[in-house]
């Protein structure tokens, strides 16, 4: 059910597509274009998704905007569709500054990227920033089925945030429209089970049933699975029995549509209706979807970023190789600019290493300054707190001015041993690229991959501030010591825990890391926040080291 407004829209969006493709490939042709057109219809979106990419850069080349736009959306459909949520808005987002507000040929593009940006946000159950980007929607669509196909997730959008009035004037203004019979059974069924929601002694039957029925009769298998839903929930309270008839109906009908997302409500509602000895079955069979259906995505997600990392390492590469074959036929002239460059280089190299050095002695100053301030603690400050109480306990003693006095240096002995603290840092993944970039140089590369704002949110102060430290020790070892050109980070968070990946090709370590290499030194504070840190030096060239922490 819940693929079915988006599944509509996603398919006018195609038909859209194809039939302006054919004027479009008489102005500028691109073959990757259309192979990514054949791989979608052959239900093979990893290399959908790779055409449209490849697309999307021949766009770029040709200077050709809107089509760079409409691979992007295409991008985020597949992302979307996929389970991908978070990197298809981010795809959606990057595709809005290719399209001009104010020309109509780029109005169907913007009307489907921003519905795609609203369901993508209703998957994340925000709700009302995915009611925004419907608005948004509407004010580009060209005809009235998809206006009423976004209306209907409008509507139901406020019903999952509980404002049942604001949805059911939504639909209640719907249903005076003229529309085919499937849109009238969508709009009828979702009137009818939000109306239900709000009143729960609305008897909301004949409506469902009269929605169910126009589905059977326009063979609209999708609008079944919805109407079967609802069905089942509206049931379930009254009569146990009808509610179990509708979850098996609709638990058939969503392995029929290949729905997983459909067989696990289902599969949900039966385990909830279903006698104990069934219970069990259902139940193993839902957590082996689930699990299935989560390394899936996970699959999908870690595929997607992998072909656009690639993309990008590729361009890069053939700029490199592009100022080689420059060079060879001006090389007087690159001769000076390098000398300049070289120039250049070494000073920002030597103030980059001065900024090191300090920060460096900065955090011995601050680390020498935690452990006297915990001595100071543990040894002044609960002295003084035993003479105190022990000069409490002499009578003739206890009002003299000396214990105040003793007492005064107490408070400020614990004073010295508590730092104040650290705000928390909204912009983290900023304050990692800047950090892992500032070793970026002539001679080196960084490259970031997965380095999001979502990848943070959940890790904790301490982590965060421990990850950047071993981070910066890795960076300044490679600085010294790696002689390495190409540097790669990899992020990603599965099942709870954060990844690290470091590749460098330098020139490595032999045997097993000893402290002087200055890498070991990271293994306190990975212990601090219950992680791991693995240093593979059997490669033949460079090092690889992966850093795994839990979230929380």
């Amino acid at each position: 059910m819940k693929y079915y407004n988006f599944t509509l829209i996603s398919l006018l969006f195609l038909f859209s597509c194809s039939q302006n493709q054919e004027v479009n490939e008489k102005e500028l042709a691109n073959p990757y274009y259309d192979h990514a057109f054949e791989f979608r219809e052959k239900k093979m979106p990893d290399s959908a998704f790779l055409y449209f990419n490849k697309a999307k850069d021949l766009f770029q080349k040709q200077k050709d905007s809107l089509g760079v736009g409409k691979c992007l959306v295409n991008m985020s459909i597949t992302s979307i569709d996929r389970g991908d949520y978070f990197g298809g808005q981010e795809i959606s987002l990057e595709a809005i500054n290719y399209f001009k507000t104010n020309d109509k040929k780029h109005f169907v593009y913007l009307e489907s990227n921003f519905h795609e940006l609203g369901v993508s946000s209703s998957y994340l159950q925000n709700y009302l920033q995915a009611i925004s980007f419907y608005n948004q929607s509407i004010i580009y669509a060209q005809d009235s089925a998809s206006i009423l196909i976004t209306k209907n997730n409008i509507a139901n959008a406020y019903g999952k945030t509980g404002n049942y009035k604001k949805s059911l004037s939504i639909f209640e203004s719907i249903l005076t429209q003229k529309m085919s019979d499937k849109d009238f059974a969508r709009i009828l069924s979702n009137y009818a089970f939000n109306k239900w929601k709000q009143n729960p002694r609305y008897d909301a039957k004949p409506e469902l049933l009269k929605a169910l029925h126009i589905r059977e009769k326009e063979n609209d298998i999708w609008g079944q699975n919805a109407s079967y839903s609802h069905l089942a929930d509206y049931n379930t309270l009254k009569q146990r029995d009808t509610a179990l008839f509708y979850a098996k109906k609709m638990y058939v009908v969503a392995k029929k549509i290949n729905s997983p997302d459909d067989q696990l409500q289902s599969l949900q509602k039966l385990i909830k209706l279903s006698p104990p000895e069934e219970t069990k079955h259902f139940f193993a069979v839902y957590e082996k979807l689930n699990d299935s259906l989560q390394n899936a995505r996970s699959a999908a997600k870690n595929q997607f970023a992998l072909i656009r990392y690639e993309t990008e390492k590729s361009k890069a590469d053939n700029l490199v190789l592009q100022k080689d074959n420059d060079g060879k036929r001006y090389q007087i002239i690159i001769l000076i600019i390098g000398i300049l460059l070289l120039t250049i280089a070494g000073t920002l190299w030597y103030k980059k290493r001065k900024q090191r050095l300090e920060l460096e002695a900065q955090n011995t100053i601050r680390d020498n300054k935690l452990k006297t301030s915990q001595k100071v603690h543990d040894v002044v400050a609960n002295g003084l707190y035993r003479i105190m109480s022990k000069l409490d306990n002499q009578e003739t003693l206890k009002d003299n001015p000396i214990v105040n006095e003793i007492e005064e240096l107490y408070e400020q002995s614990r004073d010295l041993s508590y730092e104040k603290p650290k705000s928390k840092d909204q912009n983290f993944h900023e304050k990692i690229f800047n950090l892992l970039k500032s070793f970026a140089s002539e001679n080196t590369r960084v490259i970031l991959v997965g380095n999001s704002a979502p990848l943070w949110e959940k890790v904790s102060e301490q982590a965060k501030d421990e990850i950047e430290h071993i981070l910066q020790e890795l960076m300044v070892n490679m600085g010294k010591h790696s002689q390495a050109s190409d540097v790669v980070l990899k992020f990603e968070h599965i099942q709870q825990k954060i990844n690290i990946y470091y590749t460098d090709n330098g020139i490595g370590i032999a045997g097993k890391p000893q402290p002087k290499n200055g890498l070991t030194n990271t293994g306190n504070r990975i212990d601090a926040i219950g992680g791991t840190i693995t240093f593979d030096t059997k490669v033949e060239k460079g090092l690889k080291i992966q850093i795994s922490f839990p979230v929380s």
